[in-house]
């Protein structure tokens, strides 16, 4: 039987609509919700960082992490999960990723002219029209932020991305039903065989997605009838034997039949191809207000193949602890606003897991006491040999692994 994927504009009717089609089909409801608690349990990222990819939001760390790429890789295993089975009303963002491919899918878009909107968030919300127009905007750019990254295009509600669309200020529920209800009959969109092998497909192209990006690889990856086609489009060192390692990684996976691997237009000769070491703490914060020491020192960190990010203050540490959560912060003492013990103890205090060496070229005994107490890690002086810090950084690792696996 088919399945429905509802992409619906924000303050445009949705919830009585849905309700109606799952009253006149008895098909089961899936809304972003379930499908991001499953792709969280399949990859163990957090729901609340897979969901930034909806908003187009990437980490600091995302050049190292590919956290972006392992979350849209388990969204994609989750939803092919999901598709497996018929009778299927599947609302919201992640619903955009099933590919052209899964016939039997019958896309369906909900919209409103700007005038009913307007006026729906304003009665809903009590506030202004110029107040709803604006809350209208922001969830409009998240749309089409998500649509722009899965299909290129800034549009959202662009009439060929759909089967069929609705003016839901125009056309009432029970008439939308009754329209998708007479179009799930078509024989276009009734399960096929081929369907059911194009959804096998989608699950394995998900499979081999996140079998690669685990091992640091971001690829493109197309599947017909369990053949794998790896896309590369950046630019690498020793090419053929990355292509190999590739193949590996791929062929390993359960339903693929072949692996073959080419060179895409994307591949640019000023990207050198590094694989991430997923097991280290990739995730370093530097917080330092001289500028450029810690630009130097996060270069000479990167030569030691340890990425980090920068900020200049006590405030934007605070604030990118609350959003990326960095594995190891260097953290200087002296700092305008807020100085490095306030923000040692605020970040031990909500984000313990955290390891935390302070780097300063100004600090006393006493501060070095009140720091370790504080839960620091080390302390050390800025003087201190680049051979040392990594040593320092890689130990912080260490108990970060070791902490890990006692928890898990």
């Amino acid at each position: 039987m088919p399945v429905i994927s509802l992409f619906s504009g924000s303050y445009c009717n949705e919830e009585p609509v849905v309700l109606e089609i799952g009253s006149r089909t008895g098909y089961r409801l899936i809304p972003d919700e379930q499908i991001l608690a499953e792709a969280s349990r399949l990859s163990t990222i957090p729901e609340n960082r897979i969901v930034r990819v909806f908003s187009d939001k990437t980490s600091v760390f995302n050049r190292v992490t590919r956290e972006r790429e392992r979350s849209m890789a388990s969204l994609r295993m989750a939803l092919a999960k999901m598709l497996a089975e018929d009778d299927l009303i599947i609302t919201g963002f992640a619903g955009q990723l099933i590919p052209r491919t899964v016939k039997h899918v019958l896309r369906v878009c909900l919209i409103a002219d700007m005038k009913a909107r307007v006026a729906t968030a304003a009665d809903e919300h009590g506030i202004t029209p110029p107040e709803a127009l604006k809350t209208i905007h922001g969830a409009d750019e998240k749309c089409a932020a998500w649509m722009h990254m899965i299909y290129g295009t800034p549009d959202p509600w662009r009439a060929d991305l759909y089967d069929i669309a609705f003016p839901t200020d125009k056309t009432s529920p029970e008439d939308i039903a009754a329209t998708i209800e007479k179009s799930l009959a078509a024989p276009v969109i009734k399960l096929a065989g081929n369907a059911q092998q194009a959804v096998g497909d989608f699950a394995i192209a998900a499979q081999v997605e996140m079998a690669l990006v685990k091992k640091g690889h971001a690829v493109g990856v197309d599947v017909e009838a369990g053949a794998v086609t790896l896309t590369i489009n950046k630019h690498v060192l020793m090419l053929n034997r990355y292509e190999e390692e590739l193949k590996d990684i791929a062929g390993r996976v359960p339903g693929v039949t072949s692996v073959a691997a080419k060179v895409g237009p994307g591949y640019y000769l000023t990207d050198v191809y590094r694989r991430q070491d997923f097991d280290a703490p990739s995730k370093i914060l530097l917080v330092d207000d001289e500028k450029k020491y810690v630009q130097t020192l996060s270069q000479r960190l990167m030569m030691r193949e340890l990425d980090s990010a920068v900020v200049y203050d006590g405030e934007a540490a605070l604030e990118l602890a609350r959003e990326d959560e960095p594995d190891v912060m260097i953290l200087d003492l002296r700092m305008p606003g807020i100085d490095g013990i306030e923000v040692l103890r605020r970040v031990k205090q909500d984000h313990p897991a955290i390891e935390v060496i302070v780097l300063t070229s100004q600090g006393s005994e006493d501060d070095k006491k009140t720091c370790m107490e504080l839960g620091a890690y080390a302390f050390l002086s800025k003087t201190v040999d680049i051979e040392e810090l990594s040593k320092t950084i890689k130990a912080a690792k260490e108990k970060i692994r070791q902490t890990r696996e006692a928890g898990s």
